[in-house]
């Protein structure tokens, strides 16, 4: 360690995430990864420049995991910045579909059963 550099992982200044996200938050949704954003509205100049890149990168449905890789944020961040948006009814969350629900064993052994005797 140098006297010129006194902090070996020095990344210049970067934002810390709290400031993004406005403060801590205890309200925000849950979103999986892949849950659809989608845009309702158009960016305001007045937003915070990461609000106003998911209302540009949502133009048509990207997952939250995409709006996270795009943006270069952790996905913690991205979902309270995505609840706030959801919340002014900028954005719309469309949930995933859930995977059917397989039928029981003894139903397919049913099925399987009848068609032997045809």
């Amino acid at each position: 360690m140098t006297s010129e550099n006194p902090d070996p992982w020095d990344e210049g200044t970067p934002v810390p995430l709290y400031v993004i996200t406005g403060g801590p938050v205890s309200a925000a949704k849950t979103f999986d990864l892949v849950t659809l954003i989608a845009a309702r509205s158009e960016p305001d100049p007045s937003m915070q420049p990461e609000q106003a890149a998911i209302l540009s990168l949502c133009t048509y449905p990207l997952s939250v995991a995409e709006v996270s890789a795009y943006l270069s944020l952790p996905f913690s961040v991205v979902t309270v910045l995505l609840s706030k948006l959801v919340d002014e009814e900028r954005l719309e969350a469309i949930a995933p579909v859930p995977v059917a629900a397989f039928p029981e064993r003894g139903l397919l052994e049913a099925v399987i059963h009848g068609l032997r005797k045809l």
